[in-house]
């Protein structure tokens, strides 16, 4: 336990720690202790509400040109301390070097895009019957806003979530997954840096089983955001169920891919490899299905399993690793558990589908790139999300077909097409159920700007990215004035 980091949390407009703290372990590493975080007491969650309505005030009162201010000096900030946050990140989490790195960037990105919305009209006028009067409609923040985040993108996510709160004027509660908690505290340190007023940004660590009452319960919360599993998204929405809350998640994902016998073959084996095994498969938006029509299933799936064989899986930090380990012990062996139940019910593992031989995967939470073959639609594999580096194949006969098999999900996130045909590429538009499509392209990659979110069990209305993202943070407000 040499070098071990320890954070304070930010509660109440300062820095404050615990009697107790939670270990935060390497997955490169599964034994290496690299950090600790207060785990907090409900009593501490409710007195950084108290402080959050407060910080709401103060920040909602703030010109919008100067919340911009912050959020561009915040973007720089990632920006001059890329390096060490990327290492932290890739340390913490376990995604390679390369994928930190370019997280970091689309993390400052973020504060860019909705930094630059204090240079925007806001607010409409509208015509009204009545002599002399003027109407005018505002924008105004809703007041404090929960943010609940998970530990796949622990960067990249909170920055989705808290750039647009802050540039609209809202305090922010931050509770960041328990997995990778210090690269949540460095973007607390940089946002305060940047000269966020303190009391605008609470960032909670702790046991959700702990202190998940005291986050949810709260009737400081005026909305909550939130990014997760489906089961813990559904339980949220329920358990605030009549509280007049606005409520945004971002669930789990089936991400299918259809290659029709038309496509570039190259494209789409490398595009599905990247997508499916990159970040070890640990992202909502990963391919994790593909329906390939008949005749070009095998020639596909052989450049699959060629491209899963050239992957290189290592520690994090390790030059030429390509594939990092899973988070934690506990998504290696839920991971695996797919695997085992997939073989269970007669599928066939081309390639991958164990932890790796040797010390240095004993010692890591790894799970090799993997493409199953001889699976049918009702196995698990096909049904439930893995999130986790595993690419499951099914031949199909026809467009009309394939489309329909991707429908039948419990998920609509995201869904990508490859094929050379534009009736084709429109008929998959237009008839896909997810809220994110994709020709020729993968089911991950979305950039800030473009909204952002899923159909069905993988997203709520409300929108996430974009301008479209204003909307969930910000309340309407139509204003008449008759002059005399």
């Amino acid at each position: 336990m040499s070098n071990v980091l320890d954070y304070e949390a930010h509660v109440g407009g300062r820095w404050v720690s615990a009697a107790t703290l939670l270990e935060v372990r390497e997955p490169s590493d599964w034994e290496n202790v690299i950090g600790r975080v207060p785990a907090l007491s409900s009593d501490t969650v409710r007195e950084g509400f108290a402080a959050a309505r407060e910080g709401a005030r103060t920040w909602g009162d703030t010109n919008a040109l100067e919340r911009g201010r912050v959020l561009f000096k915040a973007a720089a900030i990632l920006r001059e301390r890329s390096g060490s946050i990327a290492e932290l990140l890739s340390r913490e989490n376990g995604k390679t070097l390369a994928e930190a790195t370019g997280e970091v960037g689309k993390a400052a990105e973020f504060f860019e895009f909705y930094a630059g919305l204090a240079r925007l009209p806001y607010g409409d006028l509208i015509h009204d019957a009545r002599p002399n009067t003027t109407v005018t409609v505002r924008h105004e923040p809703v007041g404090v806003v929960l943010v609940v985040t998970p530990w796949n993108d622990p960067l990249l996510t909170p920055a989705r979530k808290i750039a647009p709160a802050l540039a609209t004027g809202n305090a922010v509660v931050f509770k960041p997954a328990s997995d990778t908690p210090m690269i949540a505290i460095e973007l607390t340190r940089t946002l305060l840096d940047a000269g966020l007023p303190p009391q605008a940004l609470t960032t909670i660590t702790g046991k959700a089983s702990e202190i998940g009452d005291a986050l949810v319960d709260s009737i400081e919360i005026d909305a909550i955001t939130f990014t997760g599993s489906t089961d813990v998204g559904l339980a949220l929405q329920r358990r605030v169920a009549g509280r007049n809350l606005r409520v945004q998640c971002e669930m789990g994902g089936k991400n299918a891919a259809i290659v029709l016998a038309d496509a570039d073959l190259e494209l789409a084996a490398q595009t599905i490899a990247a997508a499916g095994f990159a970040q070890a498969g640990q992202r909502c938006t990963a391919t994790s299905r593909v329906l390939v029509e008949a005749s070009v299933k095998d020639a596909l799936v052989e450049r699959l399993v060629e491209i899963a064989t050239s992957m290189v899986p290592g520690p994090s930090l390790e030059k030429g690793t390509t594939v990092g380990p899973m988070v934690s012990r506990t998504q290696q062996a839920e991971v695996m558990g797919h695997v085992s139940s997939a073989l269970g019910e007669g599928a066939t593992i081309l390639v991958g589908g164990s932890v790796g031989e040797g010390a240095v995967y004993e010692r890591g939470c790894y799970v090799l790139p993997t493409v199953v073959d001889n699976v049918t639609t009702d196995m698990r594999i096909w049904r439930e999300e893995v999130f986790g580096p595993v690419v499951a194949v099914v031949a199909v006969n026809s467009l009309d077909e394939a489309i329909t098999l991707a429908n039948a999900s419990a998920y609509g996130l995201s869904a990508a097409l490859f094929t050379r045909n534009l009736a084709s590429a429109d008929e998959f538009l237009r008839r896909i159920e997810t809220g994110q499509a994709a020709v020729n392209l993968p089911t991950s990659g979305w950039d800030v700007h473009q909204p952002f979110g899923g159909y069905k069990l993988s997203g709520s209305p409300f929108k996430e990215q974009g301008l479209e993202a204003v909307g969930f943070y910000t309340r309407t407000k139509t204003c008449a004035v008759r002059s005399i």
